[in-house]
């Protein structure tokens, strides 16, 4: 998928803070997201660890997380890159609005 299409199926499925963003050589802790995140990595490489499985994707390669899900993030020797964006939860709607 090229980047222009996979930005047009971001905004189409409703994801915002549509950007290309990136890591370089180093790993993060396991952690949350508020968000579900898409990202097309577009160079380099990122491992995710999710459950105790780890996925490695590369350049064309697209990755999911999904709302708030625990993962640990390890990065490629040279760093990656990825065009990303966010879905956040939908917002309940208090019951005395209006």
């Amino acid at each position: 998928m090229d980047i222009k299409e996979f930005e047009s199926s971001l905004q189409r499925d409703g994801f915002t803070d549509i950007k290309m963003s990136g890591l370089d050589q180093r790993d993060n802790d396991e952690h949350v997201h508020p968000f579900e995140l898409r990202a097309l990595v577009t160079a380099g490489e990122l491992t995710l660890t999710i459950s105790g499985t780890r996925r490695s994707y590369r350049e064309g390669e697209v990755f999911i997380l999904p709302f708030e899900c625990r993962h640990k993030e390890t990065v490629g020797p040279e760093g990656v890159r990825y065009l990303m964006g966010k879905r956040y939860a939908a917002q309940p709607v208090p019951l005395n609005a209006g």
